[in-house]
């Protein structure tokens, strides 16, 4: 899980300011469900309607195109619940990058 992972961290000097980026992104207050951005953080268990947004933003943003945001808005998502879908998804990818990075330096890569 995202959120256990951070406190893991023995050699991040960010990993508390990272375990709070993380815990509002997912947790705090917003028009998207928790668990919806916790799922789209992970890259799993999102609504299938969503499931290829958040694998698009994951995998290859740069592909992102005005269809893919307007399809989330005829599915019935409003601007803000799209806003915190796309930045769950992509906290979520680069936190994994930076988990496998931290992984290599911190453990000899074993």
């Amino acid at each position: 899980m995202i959120e256990s992972t951070v406190e893991k961290s023995t050699c991040d000097p960010h990993a508390e300011r990272m375990k709070r980026v993380l815990d509002c992104v997912l947790f705090g207050p917003g028009t998207l469900d928790a668990s919806i951005r916790k799922a789209a953080a992970a890259g799993k268990g999102v609504p299938e309607i969503l499931a290829s947004y958040v694998q698009k933003v994951q995998k290859n943003s740069y592909k992102v195109v005005d269809r893919d945001i307007e399809a989330l808005r005829q599915a019935g998502y409003s601007e803000d619940q799209i806003f915190e879908l796309t930045v769950s998804a992509a906290l979520g990818a680069g936190w994994s990058r930076v988990e496998a990075g931290l992984k290599a330096v911190c453990e000899g890569g074993s």
